[in-house]
């Protein structure tokens, strides 16, 4: 009975107590929530006082340097590379370099066999030496010819001589004959030698003219020999010529690259077989818009970004702009006189030199992507 009375009791106690009593530690925990809602506050106000500022900060730059920068990612680096082919047939006999070797202009890049040009270049100049003795030869004839031509001329001389004489003769005989002093004989003899002194003359004259006319025939062969001289010089020089360029030497100095051949191989005149990369004479080719075209001008400060060098920014200048769009130099220029016409904004190629400390760096090449900043503030100091 007492059991079950105590078993009652503590039913009323249950009932009248439905909910457990808070102890003292759980009373303040509704205090935590106030805490978290200011920091959320505090934090959110930071934020919005650096977004300000940071928006600030960019809304100042804008205003006092980015809007006076036009800007374009469609930038290259670019270099006149120059292609070596050979200008004669032959096997290449030597590569002195190998792919991306630097070198200096004049430098060996390859050698061809030069056999046979050696063997025509000694055979042009056997034949100038054969033709200079030929000229010699012929001089000396002309020299002897002269000698002959002033020979018939002294025996001309000695012709007109010994007709005055006989002239003489003849008229002292043809007046004695008259007075019957000479006998008709004497006359006859007078006459006789007259005659022949004469003949004498003529033919002391005819062979002044035969000496003559064959000093100018040998004159006109040496002219004719010393022309052929002449052409035969030019033939050991288009040898030598042909024998030098057997080597093929850097026309620039760069970087030799794209070697597409290999010793033993047969090349011709036009053949591509190499590639000289000028690295340091690189340049930024940048293609603006056609609408960026007014704030863009030679003499232009430009600040370039490149993409393989990460977090830098060089100087560079606008040195000059292209004559046309870039759509006009290419292989099929649009057609724009049509009834599908589209307005399509056109890009001008615009050069841009870098910095010589750059170019020295050795870091560029050829084909790199830039990003380029012409500041137009530039243009107007400049005025």
């Amino acid at each position: 009975m007492e059991q079950a009375a105590k078993t009652a009791e503590q039913g009323r106690d249950a009932e009248v107590k439905p909910f457990p009593a808070r102890t003292e530690a759980e009373a303040p925990a509704a205090a935590p929530p106030k805490k978290s809602a200011g920091r959320k506050r505090l934090i959110l106000g930071a934020v919005a006082v650096v977004a300000l500022g940071v928006l600030g900060n960019m809304g100042y730059d804008y205003w006092t340097v980015g809007r006076f920068m036009v800007s374009t990612d469609d930038a290259y680096l670019k270099a006149d590379i120059t292609t070596v082919s050979p200008q004669v047939t032959g096997y290449v006999k030597q590569i002195a370099v190998a792919e991306n070797q630097k070198v200096k202009a004049g430098d060996l890049l390859f050698k061809l066999d030069d056999a046979d040009y050696l063997t025509a270049l000694k055979t042009a100049q056997s034949q100038v030496t054969t033709q200079e003795v030929t000229i010699k030869r012929i001089a000396a004839q002309v020299e002897a010819a002269q000698a002959a031509v002033a020979e018939a001329q002294a025996q001309k001389v000695s012709a007109d001589a010994g007709l005055k004489n006989a002239q003489t003769k003849n008229d002292r005989t043809q007046q004695l004959a008259q007075s019957s002093v000479a006998a008709q004989s004497a006359v006859d003899d007078a006459v006789a030698a007259l005659d022949q002194a004469r003949a004498a003359v003529t033919g002391a004259a005819a062979a002044i003219t035969a000496a003559q006319a064959n000093v100018t025939v040998l004159q006109a062969q040496q002219a004719e020999a010393e022309s052929g001289l002449a052409s035969l010089k030019l033939a050991v020089d288009q040898a030598q010529r042909n024998l030098d360029r057997t080597e093929l030497r850097a026309p620039v100095d760069g970087t030799v690259a794209n070697i597409a051949v290999r010793e033993g191989d047969l090349v011709s005149p036009g053949l591509k077989i190499a590639a000289v990369v000028p690295t340091e004479a690189i340049y930024v080719e940048a293609n603006y818009k056609e609408t960026q075209l007014p704030g863009i001008a030679p003499g232009a400060t430009v600040k370039v970004s490149i993409d393989a060098l990460p977090g830098k920014t060089f100087t560079g200048t606008v040195t000059s702009m292209a004559p046309a769009t870039g759509a006009q130099f290419s292989l099929l220029p649009p057609q724009n006189a049509t009834g599908n016409f589209t307005k399509v904004v056109q890009r001008v190629p615009v050069r841009i030199a870098l910095p010589k400390a750059l170019l020295d760096s050795g870091r560029l090449r050829a084909g790199l992507s830039a990003v380029v900043d012409v500041d137009s503030r530039t243009l107007s100091e400049g005025k």
